[in-house]
């Protein structure tokens, strides 16, 4: 039976950047969302609405609560959740005192799907209905991960990591292998459902010239596919860089070199770039995964949304845990505003949320699927609470408009911020039940 869903609701149609603020949103202060078989049948005022219903319908009053649609992480790495809050290192010290012996426990199939379970739960708990997501160098990593998610019909993206050289000998794969193991689960999985795969060297640093080839051939091979990997996230792999590819001009230049550019290609940080490498990620269409909270926890440096927006880039928002401090899309618009006041730029609560959402889907090339409430598309969306702290719920009584409440959301918000989540029209997190994936649920705290 079709689904009501009664609540504040607002959605985005443009970037605010290029149509206007004014132009690049629909709000409807007392809207209702019908979903019918997983999917967005109409959106608008309850008033206009109601009346017309079927009987049958399913009606779902949020009371006091802002629907938006599900949140997208462009860059995040499940197997790094337990590194989360790790002590003081800048990028190159972290991967090897952290996230390496962390990754190297993901070759156990057992272990690779607990944490998978947990870091799903998790993302769901913030509101996060998709996201982009590093493996390890394990097959496994990702068979436990999409397994996971098939279970609860998420859309999600991952891709085993590709790395030949500069790391622990337990975490290495090989030229010959990392191609073969990830066209094995190209061929299991992308295209299942609502899981698609994704290319994923780590870094340069991390990966030969012949291997980066390979990741070039297979994305020729499968043209649907992703690629995702890092991008001048600090200067001293910048330095690095320079001395593993003298031949390349720039770091842009040693994936561009072997055809890892292009429309479903996301590149994470983007910090340091020359003229250049902006005007190529430009012209390949390729993508930015802004990470704000993990620049700062490392302090790598402080990203310019404007440059990108100058240059015509898209970009999302990923919160690149481990290295990120919060899953929480909420958490990360918090840093990002504060990047951007470092930097001079402005960033508008509408344009925080369209990053979250629209901005997301279009760098991963679904926004035909996901990101707004168009009709026919994929009813991922999240109910925010206007109540979920004493403090929220003091300072938006003090709000006198739409864009002052998502400014407080961004400030203020994290996972209490987030009631429900769902995804395909099921519920899959209630702030106040445990959801397991059988249906059968827990009440907590009642």
């Amino acid at each position: 039976m079709p689904q009501v869903h009664l609540a504040s609701i607002l959605h985005f149609l443009e970037d605010p950047a290029k149509s206007g603020e004014e132009d690049s949103y629909r709000y409807y202060s007392d809207g209702a969302l019908v979903v019918e078989d997983g999917l967005i049948r109409q959106v608008a005022d309850s008033k206009d609405l109601l009346s017309s219903l079927p009987q049958d319908a399913d009606i779902f009053d949020h009371g006091n609560s802002l629907l938006v649609p599900g949140f997208i992480d462009v860059h995040v790495h499940y197997p790094q959740m337990e590194i989360i809050a790790s002590y003081g290192e800048h990028l190159l010290e972290w991967l090897e005192k952290y996230t390496f012996p962390a990754e190297a426990q993901f070759g156990d199939a057992s272990y690779s799907h607990e944490v998978s379970e947990r870091f799903v739960k998790e993302m769901l708990r913030v509101g996060t209905t998709s996201a982009l997501v590093f493996g390890t160098v394990h097959p496994v990593s990702v068979d436990s991960f999409f397994e996971v998610c098939e279970k609860r019909n998420l859309r999600m993206i991952a891709g085993k990591v590709m790395m030949d050289r500069n790391a622990p000998s337990n975490l290495l794969d090989t030229v010959e292998s990392s191609y073969t193991d990830s066209k094995a689960l190209i061929e299991k999985w992308h295209g299942r459902g609502r899981l698609q795969y994704a290319v994923t060297p780590r870094f340069s640093v991390t990966s030969s010239p012949e291997q980066l080839e390979k990741a070039g051939q297979l994305r020729e091979e499968y043209p649907s596919i992703y690629l995702q990997t890092h991008l001048s996230e600090s200067k001293e792999e910048l330095s690095m860089v320079r001395k593993l590819f003298p031949e390349s001009k720039n770091y842009l230049d040693t994936y561009d070199s072997h055809g890892l550019l292009g429309r479903r290609s996301i590149f994470a940080h983007c910090i340091h770039l020359e003229e250049d490498e902006w005007s190529r990620l430009s012209a390949t269409h390729s993508s930015i995964a802004f990470c704000p909270s993990s620049n700062l926890f490392l302090g790598s440096g402080l990203f310019s949304l404007s440059n990108a927006e100058s240059n015509a880039i898209s970009v999302g928002l990923g919160s690149d845990v481990g290295g990120g401090t919060s899953l929480s899309m909420l958490s990360n618009t918090n840093d990002a505003y504060k990047i951007l006041r470092l930097r001079s730029e402005e960033f508008s609560p509408l344009k925080a949320f369209y990053l979250a959402t629209l901005g997301g889907a279009e760098v991963l090339d679904l926004d035909h699927t996901i990101g707004n409430f168009e009709p026919g598309k994929e009813a991922d969306f999240v109910v925010l609470d206007r109540s979920a702290t004493p403090l929220i719920e003091f300072r938006l009584g003090k709000s006198e408009s739409l864009i002052e409440d998502l400014f407080v959301f961004g400030m203020l918000g994290d996972d209490r911020a987030v009631k429900q989540t769902w995804s395909a029209g099921s519920k899959v997190h209630d702030r106040d039940i445990d959801i397991d994936i059988d249906g059968s649920v827990e009440f907590l705290g009642i």
